[in-house]
């Protein structure tokens, strides 16, 4: 066995007290750590701050976009019931004739549309792509 004798058993333990105590006095303090770890709390309560002020900005910039848009909206919707109160205004010429005008014998007046042009020459069909007869 490798320690049998209470001897033994407390010159392990003044070894261990003993190398608690050199690596406490070896040791640099902590100073550098601690000061790594200040400055990296400050960066992000930084960091935090200057993003909320950010998001309230947005969020205040989206409440006023959000806002005009309502009014606009509700603008919309007032002209749209203004409109649908006033009495339609047509010319005696445009109103709508039906198949019983036309059949009693309502002269119509057709005006001219422009004439559409052809696919193609007349005699002459091309293929695909334009790439000669098929």
């Amino acid at each position: 066995m490798l320690f049998s004798t209470p001897t033994e058993w407390i010159v392990l333990a003044l070894v261990l007290i003993a190398g608690w105590l050199f690596g406490l006095a070896s040791h640099p303090g902590g100073g550098k750590w601690k000061a790594r770890y200040a400055a990296e709390r400050d960066a992000n309560a930084r960091y935090r701050t200057e993003t909320d002020a950010r998001l309230t900005d947005t969020r205040k910039g989206h409440d006023a976009a959000l806002a005009e848009a309502r009014a606009r909206v509700s603008e919309l919707e007032a002209e749209n019931a203004r409109l649908a109160r006033a009495a339609p205004v047509t010319a005696p010429d445009d109103r709508v004739r039906t198949r019983t005008d036309i059949a009693a014998g309502e002269r119509v007046v057709v005006r001219p549309t422009a004439a559409a042009r052809p696919a193609y020459p007349a005699g002459e069909r091309r293929g695909w792509f334009d790439w000669g007869s098929r």
